[in-house]
Order: C-alpha cells, then structure tokens, then sequence
C-alpha cells in the first residue's frame, strides 16, 4: 500500500506538471499574438503572474515590486547601504516631512540595519524627556517595523504635526529589554552651531558642537567660533559626533572657514564625471584646534573632518566614522513615486575614498555613555592643550 500510494503520488505530480505545462504553453501562444517574445524578462513574467497568479495583483504593486526588487539587488550586489524607492506614498510623505509645517522630537539619528540608532538627543526636547539616549536603536514606528528601510521615510514617519503622538519601539544602548515610547511631537529648533568656553587649568577653550549642515549653518558656525575667540579663547574643539552630514555645499563652506586655499573634496558620478570643490578663501585666523568624531559622523561632517585632517590643520579625536562616501539624488519617475538613488562617491582632499571605511582618528578616544563623564572630550582637550 505504501509503495502504491508513493506510485499514485508521482503518477498525480507528472499529471499536474504536464497539466500546467499545456497551460503555460496556451498562455504563450496567445501571448504572442502581442509580440510575448519581444516583451522584456520583467514584461514576461508580469504577464504570466496577471494571467495565472491564484490571488489577482493589482498591475501597479507588481510594477513597484519590480522596482524595489532592481533596488535590492543594487544594494546587495554594489554593497550599497543608501539607494531606496519612495512609492508615490512614502514619497508624499517624506516630502511632506521636509516642508517646514512639520515637526519633530528632537533626535538626530543614523541608518542601521534593524532601524535608526539614536545619534544625539537635544536638550529640552521630547525625545530628552522621554529619556531617549545615544546608542537606543529605534526598529518600529507606531507599530510598525522600520528594519530596512530609508533613513529618509523612517525619520519622515516619526515627524508629524505639533501636538501629535508618535509611538517608538526602542532597543537601549545598553541592550535591555525593548521598550515602547510614545512621544508627543513638538516644534523642535535645533541651532546648526553652538558653542561654550572650557576652562582647563586655566587655558580658555572654545567649544563648538556642530549638529547639521543645513542651508546657511557655515555662517552659524563661523559666528560661533568668533565669539569665542572674542572672549579669549585660545584654541578650538569642534565637536562633530553625531552629525549625519547635509548639503555638500555646506560642507565645502564650512570647511572653507579653515583650509585657506587648495582641495575640500572631490566627487565622481558616471553620469557627470569628476569635479572637485576647493576652499573659497576668507578663511578664519589659523589657532590650535582639534576635532570630535564618532561612528554617527557622516557625510558632510566626513568631508568637513577629512579635510582639516587632510591639511594639517588639527587631529581628529574619537572613534572611526561612518563611511558615507557617496551621495545620492531623489529622482522622480513620472509613472509615481522616486528613486532615491546613489549618483556618485565622494573623495577626500587626500584622494581617498571614504565609502565603508571612514575616516581614521588620529587619536582614538570613546565616550561611555553610562558615565556622567564625556571621557572623549577630555582626550580632546588634552591633546588641544599639548599645541597650545
């Protein structure tokens, strides 16, 4: 009975093979009185999914499966971390995000794979009441996972109106048990640029966290600077941990404050070739200086520190970077949604590429989050005071 049952199973297997052959056959024969043969791979197999899926697929979702499946194979094959598709919902929202009317919790933060890790948290903010720390990875928003998913729709989810809850499941740094955190948003004013005089041993020290390069922070930080220098400070930290980067312009700018004349950084895309981006001039008064780096330094900060580091001009204190090192563009496709997609690679003043690596610090040095003390900045001072 066993071995005729086995025989039966393998007779009904052959039937239903030769069955679904004769029908994907009839399907290609009719198919081909509109051109099936001519029809790319990917019109193909749309075509035989319409026709003979058992559950019907809207036309557009296979269309947008299509183009997140081309997406993550870019990703897998190129090792490219930043390239995403916006459907034309996540579209409407990440850009809604980045109109201005909405706001947020007071983070900046860094892409990872099971979501987005916490990258600074400003004082006085949401985000600082609910006791959000460095290091806490968010993975799910308002119940739903963001594992995988852009930085850009991530962070366009947790902002919203003023007034209005969002709800964040959280891994502490410390790596607790999850917690959920529901947070109301408010309108959060984070300067691009702010600074405090250190006193140690009685050397005056100008300190400058810088947070973003949005349009116009270069002048925010340069503003900074001079008034400290005004106030006696004898030397510079600048500290960068955290700072996920901005406008490249911003970026040459900002470094244009210290590298007088020569090379910031240079880019190079397929489609436009290789230019390069050199100081502007009116650099500020050269002084000792140092700067603050962690693994949430990227992009324009990468560019900002590579270059300081590239000329000269200071150490880098802290841990290894990011390694940003390519940029990318929201292109819109007129059939809905966009393609945010890696256009070009960056590379430093040296010539190198940042892409996976980062910059190396000159001096390692961590902050332990656990610690009242910020055992990084004193490093930095350390090594600012042997120059002075």
């Amino acid at each position: 009975m066993i071995g005729g049952g086995r025989r039966f199973g393998f007779i009904l297997g052959v039937l239903a093979g030769a069955i679904l052959a004769l029908a994907l056959s009839a399907l290609v024969r009719e198919l081909r009185g509109d051109d099936f043969e001519d029809l790319s791979l990917s019109e193909q197999a749309r075509a035989v999914i319409e026709a003979n899926y058992f559950e019907q697929v809207p036309p557009e979702e296979l269309e947008r499966s299509s183009v997140r499946g081309m997406v993550r194979e870019l990703r897998r094959e190129y090792k490219d971390r930043f390239s995403h598709y916006f459907d034309p919902e996540a579209l409407e929202e990440f850009e809604t995000s980045t109109s201005g009317s909405f706001s947020g919790v007071g983070l900046t933060v860094s892409e990872v794979p099971r979501g987005l890790r916490v990258a600074s948290v400003f004082p006085d903010t949401p985000a600082a009441r609910a006791k959000l720390r460095e290091g806490d990875v968010i993975t799910a928003v308002d119940g739903e996972s963001i594992a995988g998913e852009s930085s850009d729709i991530s962070t366009a989810k947790i902002k919203g109106p003023p007034g209005t809850e969002v709800t964040l499941r959280i891994i502490p740094a410390d790596g607790g048990e999850p917690r959920e955190v529901t947070l109301e948003r408010a309108r959060v004013r984070i300067p691009a640029a702010a600074g405090r005089m250190l006193r140690r041993g009685g050397v005056p020290i100008a300190y400058v966290r810088y947070a973003t390069f949005s349009q116009g922070s270069h002048g925010e930080l340069r503003d900074e600077i001079e008034r400290l220098r005004n106030r006696g400070a004898r030397g510079l930290i600048l500290d960068l941990r955290g700072n996920g980067g901005g406008l490249l312009n911003e970026a040459v700018l900002s470094a244009s404050l210290f590298v007088e004349e020569g090379e910031i950084v240079s880019t190079e895309a397929r489609s436009r070739g290789r230019k390069t981006y050199d100081a502007v001039g009116d650099a500020l008064e050269p002084q000792p200086m140092v700067v603050l780096t962690n693994r949430d330094t990227a992009s324009a900060a990468e560019i900002l520190a590579s270059a300081i580091q590239a000329h000269d001009l200071g150490p880098v204190v802290g841990t290894r970077t990011y390694g940003k090192g390519t940029f990318q563009e929201v292109i819109h496709l007129p059939a809905g949604g966009a393609l945010d997609l890696t256009v070009g690679e960056y590379f430093t003043a040296a010539g190198v590429s940042l892409a996976g690596k980062g910059i190396k610090p000159d001096v390692r040095a961590a902050d332990d989050p656990a610690t009242p003390r910020d055992e990084a900045l004193a490093v930095a001072v350390r090594e600012l005071r042997a120059q002075l």
